[in-house]
């Protein structure tokens, strides 16, 4: 029988939110690669680990952007598991590592019947936080909107890595410690603009363009931008703080 004190709460964001008993709130989200990697049929070449890093990278990003605390992640791996599945999983907690969650358990499955000539993984991260404490609809009329890297796709991603100029779980960390910046989000494959209007529609504000020489439509692949939120007096503060990474103005939000 369904559980009737389960609740969905609303959001344009790519995440489930359970609400439960308590105050409490389960988070839920996920992300899926498929063609890149070193099999023969791979569309991208790049390493199985490097694969597995980046895709849990999304999933991480887009639970710890709201403020959650991961409890536990959810591997799908359909390639065999020795050696690819092996070597995606290890990248998996590569990343899981550098966000500081190296304890956190994690289950897997892999394909066992079929002869896999193509790449595929998809990664799960549960969450849960106190509804009170939710970082949505937190944006301000008046507050700039701040991209914090750049949009980056296919081979683009492993430049950017290579170069460290890819958004990730530490400049979020850095974002979330700083009271002014009062909403964050992860910019993926539907670009920067699409993000941008997910804030304004959470927030119920509206959003309008600022010039800027960064593709506001361009795929951003496995978030390699970081989208916030915060006043103007701010902004030098905030570009010191992600001083390695290309930090653009690209829009403010105002009353509707």
């Amino acid at each position: 029988m369904r559980n009737p004190s389960v609740r969905v709460i609303h959001t344009n964001r790519d995440l489930l939110l359970l609400r439960m008993d308590g105050g409490r709130v389960l988070v839920e989200a996920c992300d899926a690669a498929g063609g890149i990697g070193s099999k023969s049929n791979d569309n991208v070449k790049a390493s199985s680990r490097i694969v597995g890093r980046m895709t849990a990278r999304v999933a991480l990003m887009e639970l710890l952007s709201v403020g959650a605390e991961p409890l536990s992640i959810v591997a799908t791996l359909p390639v065999e598991l020795k050696p690819t599945g092996n070597r995606i999983l290890r990248g998996i907690m590569d990343e899981v590592r550098y966000a500081d969650y190296g304890g956190l358990p994690i289950i897997s499955s892999s394909e066992k019947n079929v002869r896999v000539k193509q790449t595929g993984v998809g990664v799960t991260v549960l969450g849960i936080i106190a509804q009170s404490q939710l970082m949505i609809g937190q944006c301000r009329p008046g507050d700039e909107l701040v991209a914090i890297g750049e949009p980056r796709v296919k081979g683009e991603v492993l430049e950017g890595e290579r170069r460290r100029l890819n958004a990730d779980t530490k400049d979020l960390f850095k974002l979330q410690n700083c009271s002014f910046v009062h909403e964050i989000i992860p910019v993926g494959s539907r670009g920067i603009w699409h993000e941008a209007e997910v804030l304004a529609k959470d927030s119920n504000v509206s959003v309008t363009q600022a010039r800027s020489s960064v593709d506001l439509r361009k795929s951003a692949g496995p978030s390699t931008v970081l989208l916030c939120a915060t006043p103007a007096e701010h902004l030098d503060h905030l570009k010191r703080l992600v001083s390695r990474k290309p930090a653009s103005i690209i829009g403010r939000f105002h009353s509707k």
